[in-house]
């Protein structure tokens, strides 16, 4: 007759492995949080700046330029504009970073005037 060997309460390397891979994943995911980084189409109005040979150069609402093709306006209209934004520039994530990155650089430079370098 075959003896077999029970393993009783042990888990083997395998599942050990797996559930480690599975549980990095997840950390990597949530710490580097993609979704900041996705671009996000956006239409909107623009205030036409320039014109030029490829159409017409506008200012979008968050400070982008956006080029609109096959454009006959002239420099002040306004026309409709398809782009794309980093959605880490519409939901904050971008600015929260940098004042998490230099807490003090926004309060001291808030009272700085002129140029050069203070003591």
């Amino acid at each position: 007759m075959y003896n077999q060997k029970q393993n009783e309460g042990k888990v083997s390397r395998r599942v050990l492995l797996s559930a480690l891979i599975a549980g990095l994943a997840v950390v990597v995911i949530f710490t580097v949080t993609p979704w900041n980084y996705i671009p996000t189409e956006i239409t909107e109005d623009v205030t036409v700046i320039a014109t030029t040979e490829y159409g017409c150069v506008g200012e979008s609402q968050f400070g982008l330029n956006v080029v609109v093709p096959d454009c006959s306006a002239q420099v002040g209209d306004t026309v409709s504009a398809t782009f794309n934004v980093p959605s880490g520039l519409l939901n904050g994530y971008w600015e929260e970073l940098e004042k998490r990155q230099n807490p003090m650089v926004d309060e001291w430079d808030k009272d700085v005037s002129g140029t050069g370098l203070s003591p």
